[in-house]
């Protein structure tokens, strides 16, 4: 990968050959409907800040939870029981630019503070974030085909597919799995790829590589626990005046709705964005005690 060194060695080469895949990837996403209008822009831009910010370990990791999300989202879209639980969601799986900005956002915002300030735990941070992103998507995606009811976090009683805080043994071991992809893929970046070079230090080395994997995969996993958490104890939830159903939504069977527990402002966004904060915060803190 020698070559990647030679023909990024320009901020403005980096842009442009980030803006480019960014928009043909983006593209991509809006006409086979993973995006809408908004959320392909916003993808677009995040893409060319990560290829012009940071090295491959850093948009590695958001192509490769923006691609394997995606595609649990496209292979699952003609399940009823994923139809089911996404008529409670506050969106559906077609993301728009809250949703990237919220999955990709605090992401993008440690790539430019390691660009300004270069260390290696805004690496651990990066990788903690996004694998809490990927884990809670594995598991709203998987974790709806489950045959098995889900229970509420809070009080272990069951619930309806789709509600805030339910969580089934399925759409649990796949956001571990998705959390450990992450952790996997920024491990192996970063110690393979030659702009892994600027992380730290010395050089990233691959027991520190097999240290970032391991510690993404915890901080993304308690990541989407966090995330039922607050989803059971704060999110905004309504009740259809119509059918009775408990959602997301402010407004459901072409009804306002009534609101039930949570905080107005408390979305689904919001409680993603949370959630992320809080694993890479741990990845840091693990990386502290472990290092």
């Amino acid at each position: 990968m020698q070559w990647w060194l030679t023909v990024t060695e320009s901020w403005w080469v980096r842009l442009l050959l980030g803006m480019l895949g960014s928009v043909l990837i983006a593209g991509a996403a809006y006409r086979r409907q993973s995006l809408s209008g908004s959320g392909a822009l916003s993808a677009a831009v995040m893409g060319s800040a990560f290829v012009t910010l940071g090295g491959p370990v850093w948009f590695g990791c958001l192509i490769m939870f923006f691609v394997t999300s995606s595609a649990w989202s496209s292979w699952k879209r003609r399940h009823r029981a994923k139809q089911q639980a996404e008529a409670s969601y506050a969106k559906g799986s077609r993301r728009d630019a809250g949703q990237v900005w919220a999955n990709g956002g605090l992401g993008l915002a440690l790539c430019l503070a390691h660009a300004i300030w270069p260390d290696p735990l805004w690496l651990f941070a990066f990788v903690g974030v996004m694998a809490s992103a990927n884990a809670d998507t594995w598991a709203t995606e998987i974790g709806a085909l489950s045959r098995s009811a889900p229970r509420a976090l809070i009080g272990w009683h069951r619930v309806e597919p789709g509600t805030s805080g339910g969580v089934t043994f399925l759409g649990s071991s796949a956001a571990f799995a998705g959390a450990g992809l992450i952790g996997l893929t920024g491990a192996v970046l970063a110690v393979v790829a030659p702009l892994a070079q600027q992380v730290s230090a010395p050089p990233f080395t691959l027991q520190l590589g097999v240290v970032l994997a391991v510690i993404g995969a915890i901080a993304g996993l308690v990541g989407a626990f966090v995330d039922s958490w607050l989803g059971a104890v704060c999110q905004v939830m309504y009740r259809c005046r119509s059918c009775g159903k408990e959602t997301e939504r402010a407004q459901h069977c072409d009804v306002p709705a009534e609101q039930i527990r949570g905080w107005r402002w408390m979305t689904n966004d919001v409680v993603n964005l949370l959630a992320a904060a809080v694993a890479g915060l741990l990845a840091v803190l693990l990386a502290f005690l472990w290092i």
